[in-house]
């Protein structure tokens, strides 16, 4: 199984997730989320497989989602500009994302990565 990794270094809960990760012995290519921003077809892509709402796919506690004051502008974007703006910075994106052929996590709940890795 190939897994991709997007991470921001300096987050403390990317780098427990990616303790996790290696205490558990997963193989992952780790990508840099802010220097290799995700594409508008990758977020696509990942956002349809992932059975989450696009709203998760955001940083909504990062600085940058706040000074934007995307809380209010979200609801009234449509679904094709949302994914727009995220693939303008990856720090509007949620992180660490964990991605596989078969699934997508944002975020890192312990739980559900043991689930789904499991």
């Amino acid at each position: 199984m190939s897994l991709l990794f997007l991470e921001y270094p300096p987050c403390s809960t990317c780098k427990k997730a990616k303790s996790w990760l290696d205490a558990h012995g997963v193989q992952y290519t780790s990508r840099h989320i802010k220097d290799q921003n995700p594409s508008k077809e990758e977020l696509k892509a990942w956002y349809q497989k992932s059975g989450l709402p696009l709203k998760r796919f955001f940083n909504t506690s990062g600085l940058l989602y706040k000074s934007m004051a995307l809380k209010d502008k979200l609801p009234s974007m449509t679904e094709e500009e949302q994914l727009e703006l995220l693939s303008t910075d990856g720090m509007l994106v949620k992180r660490p994302i964990l991605i596989s052929e078969d699934f997508v996590l944002v975020g890192f709940k312990e739980s559900e990565w043991s689930e789904a890795l499991g």
